[in-house]
């Protein structure tokens, strides 16, 4: 599968890249700048995450079929070290996914290009779960 790229508004705001590049795989990656940083000059925890739990939004909405959508049950994130590199990258999978709960794991990379040969900075684990209906529409702006 291609990466198919994601419109996500609040992704755009904190200058994610989202990519949907298998089916229950998911990666958002960024580029931090001073606005990303906590006082010690590295990335700030939520903005792990945040990459975390929006790779894995991506991941459950590739397994759910249309009129579905998912919200966050729970994220575990593990920070393992500083995330010193140029690019920061969350690969999420869907581990399981069943018809109310999906389960999934992650990895959070940090490097010159944060391929996965870079250092492993933080893992995670969530549960997300699936809401609405294939027959009801997804709820969208002004919406009730």
């Amino acid at each position: 599968m291609e990466h198919a790229p994601v419109d996500h508004p609040f992704a755009d705001l904190l200058g994610f890249e989202v990519a949907v590049t298998g089916e229950g795989q998911a990666t958002a990656s960024l580029r931090p700048d001073g606005v990303h940083l906590n006082p010690n000059g590295v990335p700030h925890g939520a903005v792990l995450f945040a990459l975390v739990d929006t790779s894995m939004g991506g991941a459950t909405m590739s397994v759910l079929p249309s009129g579905c959508f998912c919200a966050s049950v729970e994220v575990h994130l593990r920070f393992l070290r500083p995330a010193t590199g140029a690019v920061l990258v969350a690969r999420t999978r869907v581990v399981r996914a069943g018809r109310r709960i999906v389960q999934l794991d992650a990895e959070v990379r940090s490097g010159p290009t944060a391929d996965e040969n870079e250092p492993l900075v933080a893992t995670a684990t969530g549960s997300f779960a699936v809401l609405g209906t294939p027959d009801e529409p997804t709820p969208g702006p002004g919406t009730s």
